[in-house]
């Protein structure tokens, strides 16, 4: 079973690059960040001409995450527990052949300090909440999509000039560990230890070009799916495409017979 995450940036804006991503790799559930596209907006005919299924989670012009399946998936909630007066579109979960996918998009943070990033802490304590649940139900599930935190300094091009953005400073990365201390573990930086890795590069300063990113966008296996983890990767050359998203897409291969699937 092939997982990605992708975030997009602007859904209709890069539909032709996702849809040739579903033609090329030919994912079993790929999760969007970013749709950028109110909930009328979304192009579901174009996903189910390419043989898929979505649930989506839209908010006009900022935000919104789908989770794009080869079989339809039920969906579980939509909106991350802990806060009804969040009418932000960061989360949304379905289960697909027996897993649980959480698919989210963090909050951003910056500028750091001030009310952005108290709200992305705020919403990483939700986060947590959730994870804890989902660990101590046993079910076999995946947190994924575009963390927004750079777990540590191997993960960034250039490290000391990032210790005052959101994505590094010391706040966010602990509570990123703790996260991982309920038994989540990172699934890339397993397998792949010691390579630099990066999942995003900015459009500024040829920063693709000079392979100046970051690692930022996560899959998340809970202790049950650890078992059936096959292989990792970052598919690279999405980025390197014409218009592309400053993300690329960030996957997982499960043996689909170690989840009863």
């Amino acid at each position: 079973m092939l997982l990605a995450t992708y975030n997009v940036n602007s859904i209709n804006s890069r539909l032709d690059a996702l849809l040739h991503y579903l033609e090329e790799r030919k994912p079993d559930v790929v999760c969007l960040q970013e749709l950028k596209a109110p909930q009328e907006k979304f192009p579901e005919q174009a996903i189910r001409d390419a043989g898929y299924h979505a649930l989506w989670h839209g908010q006009k012009s900022w935000n919104g995450v789908a989770i794009v399946t080869r079989e339809p998936a039920q969906e579980v909630q939509r909106g991350l527990p802990g806060d009804p007066s969040d009418e932000q579109s960061r989360y949304i979960e379905a289960v697909y052949q027996g897993v649980l996918i959480a698919c989210l998009y963090l909050p951003n943070g910056n500028p750091a300090p001030g009310p952005k990033f108290d709200y992305k802490l705020a919403w990483m304590e939700r986060l947590i909440t959730r994870g804890a649940e989902l660990v101590e139900s046993g079910v076999p599930a995946v947190l994924m999509g575009d963390f927004n935190v750079i777990p540590t300094e191997r993960d960034v091009y250039k490290p000391e000039r990032w210790t005052e953005d959101a994505l590094f400073r010391p706040e966010t990365r602990a509570a990123f560990e703790r996260l991982l201390a309920q038994g989540w573990l990172d699934s890339l930086r397993h397998l792949h230890p010691d390579e630099t890795i990066y999942t995003f590069w900015d459009y500024f300063r040829n920063a693709f070009g000079r392979d100046a990113g970051l690692r930022i966008d996560h899959l998340l296996l809970s202790p049950k799916l650890q078992p059936a983890l096959k292989a990792a990767g970052v598919d690279k050359f999405m980025r390197g495409r014409e218009k592309p998203s400053d993300h690329t897409p960030t996957w997982i291969e499960l043996d689909a017979k170690a989840i009863g699937a």
